[in-house]
C-alpha cells in the first residue's frame, strides 16, 4: 500500500512540475503566442489526466470501503426483496462525499418510445466529472405486462429506479438479495418483419404452438421478445421442425 502511494505521489509530483515549467513560460513576454498556445493546451491535457487520475484513485477508496447493502423492500408484483434509493443514499453519501465526489442526476435523449434515460453526473473535487446513464421502461406496465400505472406515475416511477440502479452501478454495490424490482430496462425488441417471420415458422410446425413457445422465450408476447434472443428463437422453432419431420418420418 505504502509504495502505491508513493508512486502516485511521484506522480502528481512529475505532474506538477511540468505545470510550474508552462506557467513559467507563460510569463515570457519572449514566447510567441503559437507556441503559447500549445503549451496552454498541453497543460490543459496535463491537469485533464491528473484529475482524471485523482478521481479513479477517490473511486477506489470509496469502493474500498463500501459494504454490501441489505434489501429493506418488497415488490409484491415481482415477488423480489430490494435496497432503496433511501438505504443506498444512507450507506454511501457519507463514503463518496468524504473522498471529494458528490452525484447530480438529468434525464437524456432514450433510446426508444416510453423510456427514459436517467443520467448521473458524478463529480470529484479534483474538476473531473463522469457520466453515467441507464435506460428504463416508462410504459406504465406491470410485471405481467398489464397496465398498472399512468404514463406520468410511470415516468416518476422509471426516473426513481434509474437514479438507484446508477447509484448501484457507479459505486459497485452488492445487495444482500437479488434486486430485481425494476423489472425489465429498456432493451432492443424484434421488428414486426421478426415478429411476422416468428410466426410464419411456429405456422409450419403446427395450430397452438405461440403460447408454448412464448413461454419458452419468457416473453408474454412476440413484440417483448428481445432482439439478441432472435436467432435462438429461430433455431428452436426450427428444432421443433426437424423433430416433427423425424416422428413422421
Amino acid at each position: 500500500m505504502n509504495d502505491i502511494v508513493k508512486r502516485d505521489d511521484t506522480q502528481v509530483s512529475d505532474t506538477t512540475a511540468i505545470i510550474q515549467v508552462i506557467e513559467r513560460a507563460a510569463m515570457n513576454p519572449d514566447v510567441d503566442i503559437e507556441k503559447m498556445e500549445r503549451l496552454l493546451a498541453m497543460q490543459e491535457r496535463i491537469m485533464g489526466k491528473q484529475a482524471e487520475a485523482e478521481f479513479n484513485r477517490a473511486m477506489r477508496d470509496a469502493q474500498k470501503h463500501t459494504r454490501r447493502i441489505a434489501a429493506d423492500a418488497s415488490n409484491q408484483q415481482t415477488r423480489s426483496r430490494y435496497a432503496t434509493y433511501a438505504a443506498l443514499d444512507r450507506v454511501l453519501r457519507p463514503i463518496y462525499t468524504d473522498v471529494g465526489f458528490s452525484i447530480s442526476f438529468d434525464t437524456g435523449e432514450p433510446p426508444q418510445p416510453e423510456c427514459v434515460r436517467v443520467v448521473a453526473y458524478v463529480s470529484h473535487e479534483s474538476g473531473y466529472t463522469r457520466t453515467y446513464h441507464a435506460d428504463m421502461p416508462a410504459d406504465g406496465k406491470g410485471a405481467k405486462g398489464g397496465d398498472a400505472m399512468t404514463k406520468t406515475h410511470a415516468a416518476g416511477s422509471a426516473m426513481s429506479y434509474g437514479m438507484r440502479y446508477l447509484l448501484k452501478m457507479i459505486f459497485n454495490v452488492a445487495i444482500g438479495e437479488d434486486d430485481d424490482d425494476g423489472n425489465t430496462a429498456c432493451v432492443e425488441t424484434i421488428t414486426e418483419q421478426e415478429i411476422a417471420e416468428l410466426k410464419d415458422r411456429l405456422a409450419d410446425v403446427g395450430e397452438g404452438q405461440e403460447t408454448a413457445f412464448l413461454a419458452a422465450m419468457k416473453a408474454s408476447s412476440f413484440a417483448g421478445i428481445q432482439r439478441a434472443a432472435y436467432q435462438d428463437a429461430l433455431a428452436m422453432i426450427e428444432r421443433k421442425r426437424k423433430r416433427m419431420e423425424s416422428d413422421n418420418a
